[in-house]
């Protein structure tokens, strides 16, 4: 018996494993974009209308166009809540979510074609009719209006994509405790004994950032981090100790950040401790 693959499914297929390819082994950004619109926007929705609605003239083309964006639109968010709670919201996860989700709607819309008679399988065919004004004037109208809606939504998308905006520039830079929680910080010490917390800094500034971390007790150098140069989104975490030599309460130990060659704070932090002569 000859095997006969509908072209519509096997294009989407190809595209989507090329753009597996193209995500996993190639850096340019453009064939990301190409084949990433469709890959989103139009190919989950298309192969599950294609699963569902096998049938010639079960669906017209317009309706067919118009329901694969709509699902589209909807499938994909769903299967991001998905990973929300079983893996993870990052590229390679939704690539292959949404690839197995658009493979294997293919093949049950492949399958349920193949069960039917030749003249009653769902076989698309480019044919672009323009509208005849008269009769059924409002319908062409909506129709139109439809196209370039769409149209419209791709070309806003693909603009989006290809220029996004640089996001928020900052700097995360905090104190953890011994046990890498937000507690259990040092409060009391005697002269000369140690007291220990875990630094910490997340570089958002959408670039390569070089720090230095200064530590002072009550404005008198105690000691000095760095340079710590971090890529953007990275992250450092080091545990920091430090020893007071004067019997006082209320000392004041600053982590004082400094970011690049700049000798202008760029963030602090601080500790109050109580250093008394005996435990």
């Amino acid at each position: 018996m000859r095997l006969r693959v509908p072209v519509d499914l096997l294009i989407v297929s190809v595209c989507t494993i090329l753009l597996i390819i193209v995500i996993t082994l190639l850096p340019s950004d453009v064939l990301r974009i190409i084949l990433g619109l469709p890959f989103i926007l139009f190919f989950p929705g298309y192969t599950l209308i294609s699963a569902l609605f096998h049938r010639k003239g079960s669906l017209s083309a317009i309706e067919r166009v118009a329901l694969s964006f709509g699902l589209s639109i909807a499938v994909v968010p769903l299967i991001g809540l998905i990973l929300n709670y079983t893996w993870e919201i990052k590229l390679y996860p939704i690539l292959t979510s949404v690839s197995l989700f658009i493979l294997g709607s293919s093949l049950v819309a492949f399958y349920r074609r193949w069960r039917l008679p030749q003249d009653e399988r769902f076989e698309p065919r480019l044919r672009i009719n323009m509208p005849q004004w008269g009769e059924g004037r409002l319908d062409r109208a909506l129709t139109l209006l439809l196209i370039l809606s769409i149209a419209g939504a791709i070309g806003t998308m693909g603009y989006v994509v290809a220029t996004p905006k640089v996001g928020e520039r900052f700097t995360e830079f905090y104190i953890l405790g011994p046990e890498s929680n937000a507690e259990n910080y040092p409060q009391e010490l005697i002269p000369g004994e140690e007291g220990r917390v875990i630094l910490g800094i997340g570089n958002q500034e959408q670039q390569v950032a070089e720090y230095r971390v200064e530590i002072t007790f009550d404005g008198e150098m105690a000691g000095e981090i760095g340079p710590i140069i971090l890529d953007h989104d990275g992250e450092w975490e080091q545990e920091v100790s430090f020893a007071p030599t004067k019997t006082r309460p209320k000392q004041k130990v600053e982590f004082l950040l400094y970011k690049g060659a700049s000798a202008e704070l760029y963030q602090t932090l601080h500790l109050w401790l109580d250093v008394k002569a005996t435990p």
